[in-house]
């Protein structure tokens, strides 16, 4: 599992290949650089004694032009890590969008709004800080501590041995300090999900929040989501925070012991090398000391990260590694004949494991450029119903028990079956307009073209003229080119929904499917709407779902839907004669303008 996600991830470092690998190579010739420098100062404080002086500056200019290299080295690793994480890290969240972009509902359903967003900042971000970790001090802490410690045991392997036991120690520490801080880590990402999700819905439903007066809930929610995140890094951070002590003690341990020990040495030996330790020697051990235990607690900072970031390596894998449920089949059709649409023994459930189907044996045939209405009560599968047209869904497959003939299952367009068809060649063919409408931020045309890119303007105006958003649109000021604030929440409900309306009919579609698109407009504009698709679009198969009868009584036929069942169908006069919940509704409607649900129950 853990070589897969690795896999996974490795693969988006795509064209940051290459300055993956020069820094490495950078940092471990800053290390090499560093690692001579105590050397060199060692045999500079034993010729002082001499009076070499020719010795002495020889030494000290080999001493400036390494450091200079090591400067120059350290700074290109710097360089080509923040070029290689920033780049990785760009396309992780490119890679993940355009995964997003390929999901069906049902994959979508997988994940929340807030957990992905989460994915594409937080855990990014911390994989790219994780990344860069791991390009230059992962690689730069065990070389140098390793290099150090051979250069330690070349000068002195009595005092080196201290060196190896605090390795030890401080090693087993760190392992500890990591396995109980990682539990914290893989739960506070969860919370963060918790907490995104929080201020999006209170962002999105800020007019509710205001008319409601519930600002005081919606700050105890978020602050309760933000406890929760701080009280687990507290826990967390308060186990990696024992690090540095512990890191700190061993440290100043290891310094007390050599220099007594070293000192010892040196008197023993008369200040001769051959006999013991000198000066510089003792000098130079008590740098390999500080630079072995500083990269130690390095390295154990990198594990840190590395434990933090691999929380988020997984969540991130698992966006990546999703497979959309809904692909073109091998040979896909890219032909639509007609808009004509067959249900044939349709069930289907959202989740598999669902005990009762929302829809159940759909059988219904409709020709091309009929007008359908749709009607039933809130639960009834009305939108699921039309959601499998485009094959938002797909159907669920008839079981057959042993013996028996296999039952055919399929919804159709065209006379063909929509799993045949090629998506994006399908849903271009059927246009949705949903009762929550959205428009993005940009003009009126803006808007209207994501029906159609090369569409002209009077193209534009004409199906406008259709929807009957010419009507607002001719007394703005800018007209066609007025600006659509975020949402548009510059405009009115009625004046989306029309808006919405002109956008997919502008697709020029075979098929159109309203679902309660027009709760929001007034009955005259709604009738208005209805006359302008009968006389301009009479070849498009029309499918409108409502609530009020007035919108589907003219229809050729209508559907009265009933927990998930189609309950009959027929014309509005043959209904409310023969259809006992249809003239229920029909005449509360007609008597005091109620609507469908206003019967005393679901239906």
């Amino acid at each position: 599992m853990l070589k897969g996600m690795i896999k996974t991830l490795a693969k988006q470092i795509k064209e940051f290949k290459l300055v993956s690998i020069l820094t490495p190579i950078a940092m471990l010739a800053e290390v090499i650089v560093e690692n001579f420098i105590p050397l060199l100062m060692a045999t500079i404080i034993d010729s002082i004694g001499s009076g070499d002086l020719n010795s002495i500056y020889r030494t000290a200019c080999i001493m400036i032009v390494l450091a200079i290299a090591g400067l120059i080295s350290g700074y290109l690793g710097g360089v080509f890590g923040a070029n290689a994480s920033a780049g990785f890290a760009r396309n992780l969240r490119k890679a993940m969008f355009e995964n997003i972009q390929t999901f069906s509902f049902s994959n979508i359903d997988k994940f929340s709004t807030a957990g992905l967003v989460t994915r594409l900042t937080t855990d990014v971000t911390n994989m790219q800080n994780a990344y860069q970790m791991i390009l230059r001090m992962a690689v730069r802490a065990p070389f140098s501590l390793i290099v150090a410690m051979i250069m330690a045991f070349t000068v002195s392997p009595r005092l080196a041995s201290i060196y190896l036991i605090a390795v030890i120690i401080l090693g087993c520490i760190c392992a500890l300090i990591i396995k109980f801080a990682f539990k914290y880590f893989n739960q506070v990402f969860k919370k963060y999900d918790a907490l995104n999700e929080s201020v999006q819905e209170n962002v999105t439903a800020m007019r509710v929040v205001k008319a409601y007066v519930r600002e005081d809930h919606e700050k105890k929610k978020f602050g309760k989501a933000s406890e929760a995140i701080y009280k687990m890094f507290v826990k967390a951070e308060g186990i990696v925070a024992l690090n540095n002590p512990v890191m700190m003690t061993t440290v100043y341990t290891c310094i007390l012991l050599i220099s007594w020990v070293g000192a010892h040495m040196i008197v023993a030996s008369g200040n001769n090398a051959a006999l013991g330790l000198t000066t510089g020697n003792l000098t130079s051990m008590l740098a390999y000391c500080m630079n072995i235990l500083m990269n130690l607690m390095m390295l154990s900072m990198v594990f840190v990260m590395i434990t933090m970031s691999m929380a988020s390596a997984r969540r991130i894998a698992e966006v990546l590694n999703e497979k959309p449920d809904i692909t073109n089949p091998e040979d896909p059709d890219f032909d639509v004949p007609d808009g004509s649409i067959e249900f044939k023994n349709v069930t289907f459930r959202y989740n598999s494991k669902s005990e009762k189907p929302i829809l159940e044996n759909i059988n219904v045939k409709i020709k091309s450029g009929e007008t359908i209405g749709i009607i039933g009560g809130t639960g009834s599968a009305k939108s699921s119903l039309v959601n499998l047209i485009s094959r938002l869904y797909d159907i669920e497959e008839q079981a057959v028990k042993d013996g028996e003939e296999p039952i055919e299952s399929y919804v159709s367009i065209g006379g063909k079956d929509v799993r045949s068809y090629d998506l994006e060649t399908v849903r271009q063919e059927v246009s949705v307009v949903l009762q929550s409408n959205v428009l993005f931020t940009g003009s009126i045309l803006d808007n209207l073209r994501w029906g159609n890119p090369e569409a002209t303007d009077e193209e534009c105006i004409r199906v406008c003229k259709l929807a009957c958003a010419d009507e607002f649109i001719e007394r703005m000021p800018d007209k066609y080119n007025t600006h659509i604030e975020q949402g548009g929440t510059n405009v009115s409900g009625g004046q989306k929904q029309r808006l919405c309306i002109a956008r997919a009919l502008l697709k020029n579609p075979k098929i159109l499917i309203l679902d309660d698109s027009t709760s929001a407009v007034d009955t005259v504009t709604d009738a208005k709407i209805r006359k302008a698709f009968r006389e301009e679009i009479p070849d498009t198969t029309k499918i409108i779902i409502a609530q009020r009868i007035s919108s589907v009584q003219d229809a050729d036929r209508i559907i009265v839907m009933d927990d998930g069942k189609i309950n009959e169908i027929g014309t509005h006069d043959y209904l409310k004669d023969n259809n006992e919940i249809y003239r229920e509704v029909y005449l509360q409607q007609t008597n005091d303008n109620g609507d469908f649900d206003k019967n005393g129950g679901e239906m």
